[in-house]
């Protein structure tokens, strides 16, 4: 009996490696993106945010038989840096010794996967293939490809990893009971840059994400390879200060001047780039189901984008792949199966990640210059290696451990909080922190809300 045939829609990371776990599952695959080939183009078309990988990310390649070779072309970053507003740095690492994440080219680690998947027998791909139509019945594609009109697919199985804007989600609003939002966020963003120094090397010390916490607004610093550092400005799209109340030169002058001193003179024409640039938006969304008829699926971005402050959208979209792999096994390969068991596993965990991800943003762009925030992350540090099985920080358990589901690691993240709300109470905090009294009430109010063991 001949193996089922597949169309995935989106030929972005997660398209490529969902079509590598199928092609190594025995299927056969054709894999449609609509954008040229950037391999062959030298241009990367998608989102150029730099992506911030991490345990889970990593841990997903592996399950799927990918090599950790991606991180070669990658760099570690093990503390925040935080710039205040007057250039004073304050470092805040990241987790215990030898954690990191790492900053990714996201059309690097797109191209590793693509031409990972042209080594696979069962792997077809197609570029400059647009979705146009889908029969959620018979799992039939429509496409449109540049100068040749439309190709229709036959398959046996549809997913759509065709991203936030995804197509496949968008021909699914029609169908029954199918429960869809899109919520904005005030912020939007623009990228800009720091070159590297004339030797190649980085102008700010390599290994940290460098933020420049701002309450209402940030920016934010990742570090290529190259030596540059691709930089992001999220600010809200309306109010004072926005990109839109930001208009005239003299203002935008002013504002960086007033606000990234510092990062102003290691930007690459900020004020040009600012006042050239249309600010970019950000939005979640939320559908169920994931899955139609058995027959079509969604994935990734597709099925839950999240906002980019927790460092998390790919990481969860690997994940999701993971998870499918390791599912075509335990129901060999029963689809009628499969799906629906693949959205219990996933969709709450996604929920999960997208209201972290939201709350991360003010941890980001306010907390993280706070003193009193600092402290607590301190505290959390010493305790959580005092007592590791009694306490591990909530960025801890999203980033750095992949057998945490982000819905487990939410909801204990909600009850530490409740714990360190009471901790921060404690006369002079900030002050004895490092104290022994302090290590006691905290072991006390954590040994009564958890137990000696998560």
């Amino acid at each position: 009996m001949a193996e089922n045939k597949f169309t995935v829609v989106g030929g972005g990371p997660v398209g490529s490696l969902l079509a590598i776990s199928l092609a190594r599952h025995g299927y056969k695959v054709g894999l449609f993106e609509g954008r040229p080939d950037s391999r062959q183009t030298s241009i990367y078309q998608g989102k150029s945010i730099n992506i911030a990988m991490s345990d889970r990310g990593w841990t997903s390649l592996e399950k799927v038989g990918i090599s950790s070779d991606a991180k070669k072309q990658a760099i570690p970053m093990v503390e925040r840096a935080i710039h205040g507003a007057a250039g004073e740095i304050s470092s805040l690492p990241y987790g215990k010794d030898g954690d990191a994440i790492w900053s990714v080219s996201r059309g690097g680690i797109n191209e590793q996967l693509l031409n990972i998947a042209d080594d696979e027998a069962n792997i077809t791909t197609h570029f400059n293939h647009r979705l146009i139509d889908i029969d959620f019945e018979s799992a039939g594609t429509t496409f449109s490809v540049e100068n040749s009109g439309q190709k229709i697919v036959e398959a046996d199985f549809v997913f759509g990893a065709d991203g936030a804007r995804s197509k496949v989600r968008r021909l699914a609003h029609d169908f029954p009971r199918f429960s869809y939002s899109q919520t904005y966020m005030p912020q939007c963003y623009i990228e800009l840059n720091i070159p590297a120094n004339p030797d190649g090397s980085h102008k700010l010390p390599m290994n940290a994400l460098h933020i420049w916490p701002r309450k209402d607004f940030m920016l934010i610093a990742l570090p290529n390879t190259d030596g540059t550092f691709t930089c992001t400005l999220f600010m809200n799209h309306s109010g004072n200060p926005s990109f839109e109340a930001l208009q005239e030169r003299s203002e935008v002058e002013a504002f960086f001047e007033s606000n990234f001193a510092d990062a102003s003179e290691l930007l690459e024409d900020p004020v040009d780039v600012f006042l050239q640039k249309t600010a970019a938006p950000l939005f979640l969304v939320h559908v169920f189901p994931w899955s139609f008829n058995r027959k079509v699926g969604l994935i990734g971005d597709a099925a839950h984008a999240i906002v980019p402050f927790y460092g998390q959208g790919m990481n969860c979209g690997f994940e999701d792949c993971a998870e499918l792999d390791s599912l075509i096994g335990s129901y060999d390969k029963d689809w009628n199966q499969i799906f629906p068991a693949y959205e219990k596993a996933r969709k709450p965990n996604a929920d999960a990640i997208a209201e972290l991800s939201k709350r991360n943003f003010v941890e980001m762009s306010d907390l993280s210059g706070d003193l009193r925030f600092q402290v607590r992350k301190k505290i959390e540090a010493k305790f959580s290696d005092a007592f590791p099985t009694l306490w591990q920080p909530l960025y801890s358990m999203v980033t750095f451990s992949p057998d945490v589901p982000y819905s487990e690691a939410l909801r204990i993240g909600d009850e530490q909080n409740n714990v360190m709300e009471k901790i921060m109470r404690l006369p002079n905090i900030v002050d004895d922190w490092d104290s022994q009294h302090v290590m006691d009430q905290l072991h006390g109010l954590a040994s009564e809300t958890f137990g000696e063991k998560q």
